[in-house]
C-alpha cells in the first residue's frame, strides 16, 4: 500500500481515483500521520437475478390496487 500526503492527494485526486479503480490502495497522511485510506470499492451484487425476481414476486403477494382493477385505472386515465 502506498502512502501519500494530504496535499498531494488533494492535488492529484483524479489520478488517485483512477488508480484506486484499478485496484491500488493508498494511505493518506496528514503531517506524517495516517488519517485515511483510499481503497477500491468491491461492488458485488447483493442478490442474484433469480433472488431478485423471487423477491419481486414475494412483494406482489397480497398487494392490491385498493379495490380498483388495472382495466378500470386505464379507463380512468383516458378520461
Amino acid at each position: 500500500m502506498k502512502t501519500i500526503g494530504a496535499f498531494e492527494a488533494k492535488t492529484h485526486l483524479s489520478k488517485l481515483l483512477d488508480l484506486a479503480a484499478m485496484g491500488e490502495r493508498f494511505t493518506i497522511t496528514k503531517r506524517g500521520k495516517p488519517v485515511a485510506m483510499l481503497v477500491p470499492l468491491e461492488l458485488k451484487p447483493t442478490m442474484t437475478p433469480e433472488e431478485a425476481a423471487a423477491a419481486i414476486r414475494a412483494a406482489r403477494v397480497g398487494a392490491s390496487l385498493g379495490g380498483d382493477t388495472i382495466k378500470g385505472l386505464i379507463e380512468e386515465g383516458r378520461r
